[in-house]
Protein backbone atom coordinates (compact mmCIF):
# COMPACT_ATOMS: atom_id res chain seq x y z
CA UNK A 1 0.00 0.00 0.00
CA UNK A 2 1.30 3.44 -0.94
CA UNK A 3 0.89 6.03 1.80
CA UNK A 4 -0.81 9.33 1.11
CA UNK A 5 1.19 12.56 1.36
CA UNK A 6 1.30 14.04 4.85
CA UNK A 7 0.11 17.57 5.57
CA UNK A 8 2.72 19.59 7.40
CA UNK A 9 4.04 23.12 7.86
CA UNK A 10 7.23 23.62 5.80
CA UNK A 11 10.22 24.88 7.76
CA UNK A 12 11.01 28.57 7.36
CA UNK A 13 7.48 29.53 6.30
CA UNK A 14 6.59 33.06 7.52
CA UNK A 15 3.83 33.45 10.09
CA UNK A 16 0.51 34.86 8.92
CA UNK A 17 -0.58 38.01 10.76
CA UNK A 18 -3.78 38.23 12.83
CA UNK A 19 -5.93 39.60 9.98
CA UNK A 20 -4.70 36.87 7.64
CA UNK A 21 -5.40 34.17 10.21
CA UNK A 22 -8.92 35.50 10.74
CA UNK A 23 -9.53 35.46 6.99
CA UNK A 24 -8.01 31.99 6.74
CA UNK A 25 -10.45 30.70 9.36
CA UNK A 26 -13.37 31.91 7.22
CA UNK A 27 -11.93 30.20 4.16
CA UNK A 28 -11.41 26.96 6.08
CA UNK A 29 -15.00 27.03 7.26
CA UNK A 30 -16.23 27.53 3.69
CA UNK A 31 -14.08 24.66 2.41
CA UNK A 32 -15.17 22.36 5.24
CA UNK A 33 -18.81 23.04 4.37
CA UNK A 34 -18.14 22.21 0.72
CA UNK A 35 -16.50 18.94 1.72
CA UNK A 36 -19.49 18.00 3.88
CA UNK A 37 -21.91 18.97 1.09
CA UNK A 38 -19.94 16.71 -1.29
CA UNK A 39 -20.35 13.72 1.02
CA UNK A 40 -17.00 13.95 2.80
CA UNK A 41 -14.66 13.92 -0.20
CA UNK A 42 -14.03 16.86 -2.54
CA UNK A 43 -11.98 16.39 -5.73
CA UNK A 44 -8.82 18.46 -5.50
CA UNK A 45 -9.67 20.58 -8.54
CA UNK A 46 -12.88 21.72 -6.84
CA UNK A 47 -11.02 22.39 -3.59
CA UNK A 48 -8.36 24.39 -5.48
CA UNK A 49 -11.01 26.37 -7.35
CA UNK A 50 -12.77 27.33 -4.12
CA UNK A 51 -9.52 28.15 -2.29
CA UNK A 52 -8.46 30.46 -5.11
CA UNK A 53 -11.68 31.90 -6.52
CA UNK A 54 -14.59 31.68 -4.05
CA UNK A 55 -16.21 35.15 -4.10
CA UNK A 56 -14.89 37.35 -1.30
CA UNK A 57 -12.87 34.54 0.24
CA UNK A 58 -10.61 32.87 -2.34
CA UNK A 59 -7.00 33.90 -2.75
CA UNK A 60 -7.63 35.79 -5.99
CA UNK A 61 -10.98 37.17 -4.88
CA UNK A 62 -10.00 38.68 -1.52
CA UNK A 63 -7.96 41.81 -1.00
CA UNK A 64 -4.47 40.63 -0.04
CA UNK A 65 -1.39 41.87 -1.87
CA UNK A 66 -0.26 39.13 -4.23
CA UNK A 67 2.40 40.56 -6.49
CA UNK A 68 6.00 41.71 -6.21
CA UNK A 69 7.89 42.63 -3.02
CA UNK A 70 4.96 42.92 -0.62
CA UNK A 71 3.08 39.94 -2.05
CA UNK A 72 3.63 36.23 -2.48
CA UNK A 73 5.38 36.01 -5.85
CA UNK A 74 6.84 38.10 -8.68
CA UNK A 75 5.79 37.86 -12.32
CA UNK A 76 7.84 38.85 -15.36
CA UNK A 77 5.83 42.07 -15.99
CA UNK A 78 6.41 43.08 -12.35
CA UNK A 79 10.13 42.37 -12.70
CA UNK A 80 10.61 44.98 -15.42
CA UNK A 81 8.62 46.92 -18.05
CA UNK A 82 11.25 45.60 -20.48
CA UNK A 83 9.23 42.37 -20.62
CA UNK A 84 6.15 44.21 -21.88
CA UNK A 85 8.14 46.37 -24.26
CA UNK A 86 9.72 43.31 -25.89
CA UNK A 87 6.39 41.48 -25.99
CA UNK A 88 4.88 44.54 -27.69
CA UNK A 89 6.99 43.87 -30.77
CA UNK A 90 5.40 40.45 -31.18
CA UNK A 91 1.94 41.80 -30.45
CA UNK A 92 2.47 44.54 -33.05
CA UNK A 93 3.40 41.97 -35.71
CA UNK A 94 0.21 40.02 -35.00
CA UNK A 95 -1.95 43.16 -35.13
CA UNK A 96 -0.42 44.28 -38.40
CA UNK A 97 -0.85 40.85 -39.97
CA UNK A 98 -4.54 40.62 -39.11
CA UNK A 99 -5.37 44.30 -39.62
CA UNK A 100 -6.64 44.82 -36.09
CA UNK A 101 -5.95 47.11 -33.16
CA UNK A 102 -7.50 44.86 -30.51
CA UNK A 103 -5.53 43.28 -27.67
CA UNK A 104 -7.23 41.03 -25.13
CA UNK A 105 -5.39 40.18 -21.92
CA UNK A 106 -6.59 37.44 -19.61
CA UNK A 107 -5.89 37.65 -15.89
CA UNK A 108 -4.09 41.00 -15.96
CA UNK A 109 -2.88 40.78 -12.34
CA UNK A 110 -1.72 44.15 -11.05
CA UNK A 111 -1.99 45.72 -14.52
CA UNK A 112 1.80 45.84 -14.92
CA UNK A 113 1.82 44.15 -18.33
CA UNK A 114 -0.89 46.40 -19.75
CA UNK A 115 0.91 49.46 -18.33
CA UNK A 116 4.00 48.49 -20.33
CA UNK A 117 2.29 47.16 -23.47
CA UNK A 118 -0.03 50.08 -24.23
CA UNK A 119 2.63 52.83 -24.48
CA UNK A 120 5.11 50.47 -26.17
CA UNK A 121 2.53 49.63 -28.84
CA UNK A 122 1.79 53.34 -29.20
CA UNK A 123 5.50 53.95 -29.85
CA UNK A 124 5.28 51.29 -32.57
CA UNK A 125 2.38 53.10 -34.21
CA UNK A 126 -0.58 51.17 -32.76
CA UNK A 127 -3.37 52.99 -30.94
CA UNK A 128 -4.78 49.82 -29.47
CA UNK A 129 -8.17 48.91 -28.06
CA UNK A 130 -7.04 47.10 -24.91
CA UNK A 131 -9.50 44.69 -23.34
CA UNK A 132 -9.08 42.80 -20.06
CA UNK A 133 -10.99 39.79 -18.83
CA UNK A 134 -10.41 39.55 -15.08
CA UNK A 135 -12.34 37.26 -12.71
CA UNK A 136 -11.21 39.01 -9.52
CA UNK A 137 -13.15 42.15 -8.59
CA UNK A 138 -10.29 43.14 -6.27
CA UNK A 139 -7.68 42.86 -9.02
CA UNK A 140 -9.96 44.61 -11.50
CA UNK A 141 -10.12 47.60 -9.14
CA UNK A 142 -6.34 47.65 -8.82
CA UNK A 143 -5.97 47.47 -12.58
CA UNK A 144 -8.32 50.43 -13.06
CA UNK A 145 -6.22 52.47 -10.67
CA UNK A 146 -2.90 51.52 -12.26
CA UNK A 147 -4.17 52.07 -15.80
CA UNK A 148 -5.99 55.34 -15.10
CA UNK A 149 -3.71 57.19 -17.53
CA UNK A 150 -5.05 54.92 -20.29
CA UNK A 151 -8.68 54.99 -19.16
CA UNK A 152 -10.04 55.84 -22.59
CA UNK A 153 -8.18 52.96 -24.20
CA UNK A 154 -8.92 50.12 -21.77
CA UNK A 155 -12.16 48.32 -21.08
CA UNK A 156 -12.98 45.35 -18.90
CA UNK A 157 -15.05 42.45 -20.18
CA UNK A 158 -17.46 40.37 -18.13
CA UNK A 159 -17.51 37.44 -20.56
CA UNK A 160 -15.61 35.96 -23.47
CA UNK A 161 -16.10 37.73 -26.80
CA UNK A 162 -18.28 35.98 -29.35
CA UNK A 163 -15.82 36.93 -32.10
CA UNK A 164 -12.34 38.44 -31.93
CA UNK A 165 -9.58 39.40 -34.35
CA UNK A 166 -6.30 40.62 -32.89
CA UNK A 167 -3.82 39.45 -30.28
CA UNK A 168 -4.65 37.55 -27.09
CA UNK A 169 -2.17 37.60 -24.21
CA UNK A 170 -2.27 35.24 -21.22
CA UNK A 171 0.71 35.53 -18.88
CA UNK A 172 0.65 33.06 -15.97
CA UNK A 173 -3.01 32.22 -16.46
CA UNK A 174 -3.01 28.51 -17.30
CA UNK A 175 -0.99 27.53 -14.23
CA UNK A 176 -3.65 28.93 -11.89
CA UNK A 177 -6.54 26.99 -13.44
CA UNK A 178 -7.73 24.22 -11.08
CA UNK A 179 -5.90 20.98 -11.85
CA UNK A 180 -6.84 17.34 -11.44
CA UNK A 181 -4.45 15.68 -8.98
CA UNK A 182 -3.84 11.96 -9.47
CA UNK A 183 -1.52 9.14 -8.54
CA UNK A 184 -0.94 5.55 -9.64
CA UNK A 185 -1.58 3.02 -6.89
CA UNK A 186 0.41 -0.15 -6.19
CA UNK A 187 -1.71 -2.08 -8.70
CA UNK A 188 -0.96 0.42 -11.47
CA UNK A 189 -4.47 1.87 -11.41
CA UNK A 190 -4.95 5.66 -11.43
CA UNK A 191 -6.59 7.27 -8.41
CA UNK A 192 -7.80 10.84 -7.94
CA UNK A 193 -6.61 12.76 -4.92
CA UNK A 194 -9.21 14.75 -3.10
CA UNK A 195 -9.64 16.46 0.24
CA UNK A 196 -11.43 15.21 3.35
CA UNK A 197 -11.79 16.65 6.84
CA UNK A 198 -9.17 15.91 9.48
CA UNK A 199 -10.44 16.23 13.05
CA UNK A 200 -7.34 14.84 14.78
CA UNK A 201 -6.05 17.12 17.58
CA UNK A 202 -2.50 16.93 16.20
CA UNK A 203 -3.52 17.92 12.65
CA UNK A 204 -1.83 21.11 11.39
CA UNK A 205 -4.84 21.87 9.16
CA UNK A 206 -8.46 20.70 9.22
CA UNK A 207 -7.94 18.88 5.90
CA UNK A 208 -6.27 15.66 4.79
CA UNK A 209 -5.67 13.85 1.51
CA UNK A 210 -7.96 11.00 0.45
CA UNK A 211 -8.28 9.04 -2.79
CA UNK A 212 -11.00 7.69 -5.05
CA UNK A 213 -10.66 5.47 -8.09
CA UNK A 214 -10.38 7.53 -11.26
CA UNK A 215 -13.49 7.28 -13.48
CA UNK A 216 -12.94 5.47 -16.83
CA UNK A 217 -12.67 8.64 -19.02
CA UNK A 218 -10.04 10.13 -16.70
CA UNK A 219 -8.17 6.82 -16.46
CA UNK A 220 -8.10 6.56 -20.26
CA UNK A 221 -6.82 10.13 -20.62
CA UNK A 222 -4.03 9.46 -18.11
CA UNK A 223 -3.06 6.17 -19.75
CA UNK A 224 -2.69 8.00 -23.07
CA UNK A 225 -0.22 10.47 -21.53
CA UNK A 226 2.07 8.32 -19.43
CA UNK A 227 2.79 4.73 -18.37
CA UNK A 228 1.47 3.39 -15.08
CA UNK A 229 4.12 4.12 -12.42
CA UNK A 230 3.00 2.92 -8.98
CA UNK A 231 3.47 5.69 -6.41
CA UNK A 232 3.81 8.40 -9.06
CA UNK A 233 1.78 11.57 -8.39
CA UNK A 234 1.11 14.39 -10.84
CA UNK A 235 -1.55 16.60 -12.40
CA UNK A 236 -3.44 17.17 -15.59
CA UNK A 237 -5.58 20.17 -16.38
CA UNK A 238 -8.74 19.50 -18.42
CA UNK A 239 -10.03 22.98 -17.55
CA UNK A 240 -6.99 24.70 -19.08
CA UNK A 241 -7.18 22.43 -22.11
CA UNK A 242 -10.87 23.29 -22.56
CA UNK A 243 -10.01 27.00 -22.30
CA UNK A 244 -7.41 26.69 -25.08
CA UNK A 245 -9.73 24.55 -27.20
CA UNK A 246 -12.46 27.15 -26.83
CA UNK A 247 -10.17 29.83 -28.28
CA UNK A 248 -10.91 28.21 -31.63
CA UNK A 249 -14.58 29.13 -31.25
CA UNK A 250 -14.13 32.90 -30.98
CA UNK A 251 -10.61 33.73 -32.25
CA UNK A 252 -11.43 34.44 -35.88
CA UNK A 253 -8.05 35.79 -36.94
CA UNK A 254 -4.90 36.53 -34.98
CA UNK A 255 -2.83 34.79 -32.34
CA UNK A 256 -2.87 33.97 -28.64
CA UNK A 257 0.44 34.20 -26.77
CA UNK A 258 0.37 31.82 -23.80
CA UNK A 259 3.25 32.46 -21.38
CA UNK A 260 3.73 30.20 -18.39
CA UNK A 261 6.03 27.79 -16.62
CA UNK A 262 5.87 24.20 -17.75
CA UNK A 263 7.19 21.46 -19.98
CA UNK A 264 6.31 19.35 -23.00
CA UNK A 265 4.49 16.16 -22.01
CA UNK A 266 7.52 13.83 -22.10
CA UNK A 267 9.26 16.06 -19.54
CA UNK A 268 6.13 16.79 -17.55
CA UNK A 269 5.58 13.12 -16.78
CA UNK A 270 9.24 12.17 -16.56
CA UNK A 271 9.67 9.15 -14.25
CA UNK A 272 11.93 11.18 -11.95
CA UNK A 273 9.26 13.83 -11.34
CA UNK A 274 7.59 11.58 -8.76
CA UNK A 275 5.68 14.27 -6.87
CA UNK A 276 4.37 16.22 -9.83
CA UNK A 277 4.54 20.00 -10.10
CA UNK A 278 1.96 21.28 -7.61
CA UNK A 279 3.41 24.39 -5.98
CA UNK A 280 2.26 27.02 -3.48
CA UNK A 281 3.58 30.53 -2.84
CA UNK A 282 3.28 32.46 0.40
CA UNK A 283 5.32 35.60 1.06
CA UNK A 284 7.90 34.58 -1.57
CA UNK A 285 8.31 31.11 -0.05
CA UNK A 286 7.57 28.23 -2.42
CA UNK A 287 6.44 24.87 -1.06
CA UNK A 288 4.20 21.90 -1.94
CA UNK A 289 1.68 21.94 0.94
CA UNK A 290 -1.58 22.83 -0.80
CA UNK A 291 -3.89 22.06 2.14
CA UNK A 292 -2.49 24.67 4.52
CA UNK A 293 -3.00 28.46 4.47
CA UNK A 294 -6.23 28.08 2.52
CA UNK A 295 -7.17 31.37 0.88
CA UNK A 296 -3.87 32.96 1.92
CA UNK A 297 -1.49 31.36 -0.57
CA UNK A 298 -1.32 30.85 -4.31
CA UNK A 299 -1.69 27.28 -5.62
CA UNK A 300 -0.41 26.40 -9.08
CA UNK A 301 0.54 23.49 -11.30
CA UNK A 302 2.99 23.67 -14.18
CA UNK A 303 1.60 23.61 -17.71
CA UNK A 304 1.67 20.55 -19.97
CA UNK A 305 2.34 22.42 -23.21
CA UNK A 306 1.83 19.33 -25.36
CA UNK A 307 -1.71 19.06 -24.01
CA UNK A 308 -2.29 22.77 -24.70
CA UNK A 309 -1.01 22.44 -28.27
CA UNK A 310 -3.24 19.39 -28.84
CA UNK A 311 -6.21 21.33 -27.46
CA UNK A 312 -5.51 24.20 -29.85
CA UNK A 313 -5.42 21.81 -32.80
CA UNK A 314 -8.67 20.22 -31.61
CA UNK A 315 -10.17 23.71 -31.62
CA UNK A 316 -9.16 24.26 -35.24
CA UNK A 317 -6.23 26.57 -34.48
CA UNK A 318 -2.66 26.46 -35.78
CA UNK A 319 0.26 25.95 -33.42
CA UNK A 320 2.50 28.80 -34.56
CA UNK A 321 5.47 28.59 -32.19
CA UNK A 322 6.82 27.19 -28.93
CA UNK A 323 10.04 28.21 -27.24
CA UNK A 324 11.59 29.31 -23.96
CA UNK A 325 10.86 32.75 -22.56
CA UNK A 326 14.54 33.66 -22.93
CA UNK A 327 14.66 32.76 -26.62
CA UNK A 328 11.31 34.45 -27.30
CA UNK A 329 12.37 37.71 -25.65
CA UNK A 330 15.73 37.73 -27.40
CA UNK A 331 14.04 37.12 -30.75
CA UNK A 332 11.73 40.02 -29.95
CA UNK A 333 14.75 42.30 -29.35
CA UNK A 334 14.81 42.55 -25.56
CA UNK A 335 18.53 43.23 -25.42
CA UNK A 336 18.10 46.14 -27.87
CA UNK A 337 15.91 47.87 -25.29
CA UNK A 338 18.65 48.19 -22.69
CA UNK A 339 19.77 51.80 -22.40
CA UNK A 340 23.17 52.83 -23.69
CA UNK A 341 26.10 53.11 -21.23
CA UNK A 342 25.81 56.90 -21.18
CA UNK A 343 22.47 56.78 -19.39
CA UNK A 344 21.90 56.76 -15.64
CA UNK A 345 24.22 54.02 -14.26
CA UNK A 346 21.77 53.10 -11.50
CA UNK A 347 18.96 52.65 -14.02
CA UNK A 348 21.18 50.57 -16.26
CA UNK A 349 22.17 48.37 -13.30
CA UNK A 350 18.48 47.78 -12.53
CA UNK A 351 17.83 46.91 -16.15
CA UNK A 352 20.70 44.43 -16.24
CA UNK A 353 19.47 42.79 -13.04
CA UNK A 354 15.99 42.46 -14.54
CA UNK A 355 17.48 41.16 -17.78
CA UNK A 356 19.22 38.39 -15.87
CA UNK A 357 15.98 37.38 -14.13
CA UNK A 358 14.03 37.30 -17.39
CA UNK A 359 16.66 35.44 -19.43
CA UNK A 360 18.76 33.32 -17.09
CA UNK A 361 18.22 29.55 -17.09
CA UNK A 362 18.49 29.70 -13.29
CA UNK A 363 15.64 32.25 -13.13
CA UNK A 364 12.70 32.62 -15.55
CA UNK A 365 14.47 32.17 -18.85
CA UNK A 366 14.16 28.40 -19.32
CA UNK A 367 11.38 27.34 -16.95
CA UNK A 368 8.92 29.75 -18.59
CA UNK A 369 7.78 28.95 -22.12
CA UNK A 370 5.79 30.77 -24.78
CA UNK A 371 3.22 28.96 -26.91
CA UNK A 372 1.58 30.78 -29.81
CA UNK A 373 -1.65 29.48 -31.33
CA UNK A 374 -3.84 31.22 -33.84
CA UNK A 375 -5.61 31.37 -37.14
CA UNK A 376 -5.27 33.18 -40.46
CA UNK A 377 -1.65 34.35 -40.15
CA UNK A 378 0.90 33.32 -42.76
CA UNK A 379 4.17 35.01 -41.80
CA UNK A 380 6.45 33.33 -39.20
CA UNK A 381 6.12 35.01 -35.83
CA UNK A 382 9.00 37.20 -34.68
CA UNK A 383 9.39 35.59 -31.27
CA UNK A 384 10.06 32.13 -32.73
CA UNK A 385 12.48 32.93 -35.56
CA UNK A 386 15.24 31.09 -33.71
CA UNK A 387 14.94 28.23 -31.25
CA UNK A 388 11.39 27.14 -32.14
CA UNK A 389 10.74 23.89 -30.22
CA UNK A 390 7.47 22.72 -31.75
CA UNK A 391 9.18 19.48 -32.66
CA UNK A 392 9.48 18.67 -28.92
CA UNK A 393 5.76 18.96 -28.21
Amino acid sequence: MIELPTVHIPSGLPQADDDARAHGALVQAMLAERIRDAGGWLPFERWMEAALYAPGLGYYSAGSTKFHRDGDFTTAPETSPLFGRALARQVAQVLEACGSARVLEFGAGSGALAAALIPALQDLGFEVEYEILELSADLRARQRERLSDHAGRVRWLDALPTAFSGCVVANEVLDAMPAVLFRWNAAGTPELLGVALDARPEAVAPFRWATREAPPPTAAALAARMPALPGYQSEMNPQAEAWVRDLGRWLQRGAALLIDYGFPQAEYYHPQRLRGTLMCHFRHHAHDQALILAGLQDITAHVDFTAMADAALDGGLDVMGYTSQARFLMNAGLTDLIHAPGDDPAQRARQLTALNILLSEAEMGELFKVLAVGRGLDAPLLGFTRGDRRDRL
